[in-house]
């Protein structure tokens, strides 16, 4: 077997695990140690779409303080591509990328609207904090205000906080939701 058909054959084998080759979707990619920044430039510089969620955060240091920003997710950045060969490999040889986040042998595919939802919560600036990853309780979705059609997990333990979970690497924010209107989806 030449090495072009064994490329073919594993070629053949993602797609069948991945939605249309040509239909693009946002993915999620692993990181090395404090590289996600740079990774975020690197993949920006070749064309990619790359969204990298940053917070800010107050460092105090011996001789000053400083309010840094710094990763969300620590070691992982999103990128918008579809699942061809060619934007695959300009994905996987790019300085730092450890590789796509995937479960089963299938890369795990990131909805649209968790990325719009968090792109939302970040650009508002609302007050959030990070929360252990959940899977129980009622999604719901706000009604009105800034915040309008974020969808999430209302927790039972504190129902004054709504949880937005990224499924595919398990994290989740909670944000204060008192005073907004919410309907179960």
């Amino acid at each position: 077997m030449s090495k072009n058909a064994g490329l073919q054959k594993n070629d053949l084998t993602c797609r069948l695990a991945q939605p249309e080759p040509a239909a693009k979707a946002w993915f999620v990619v692993q990181t090395r140690y404090r590289f996600e920044k740079k990774v975020a430039e690197h993949l920006a510089n070749k064309g990619i779409e790359v969204f990298l969620p940053l917070r800010k955060e107050n460092r105090d240091w011996s001789d000053r303080k400083a309010i840094v920003s710094v990763p969300l997710f620590p070691g992982y950045a999103f990128v918008y591509t579809d699942w061809t060969v060619v934007p695959r490999l300009l994905v996987l040889q790019t300085v730092g990328v450890m590789g796509f986040v995937s479960f089963a042998r299938a890369a795990a595919i990131v909805p649209r609207k968790q990325i719009e939802d968090l792109k939302l919560l970040l650009a508002e600036a609302v007050p959030f904090s990070l929360y252990p990853f959940v899977k129980v309780g009622q999604r719901v979705r706000i009604r009105g205000g800034c915040l309008d059609g974020v969808e999430g997990l209302l927790t039972q333990r504190e129902k004054e906080k709504l949880v937005i979970s990224i499924d595919s690497i398990q994290r989740s924010l909670a944000i204060e939701i008192r005073g907004y209107e919410l309907e179960y989806i």
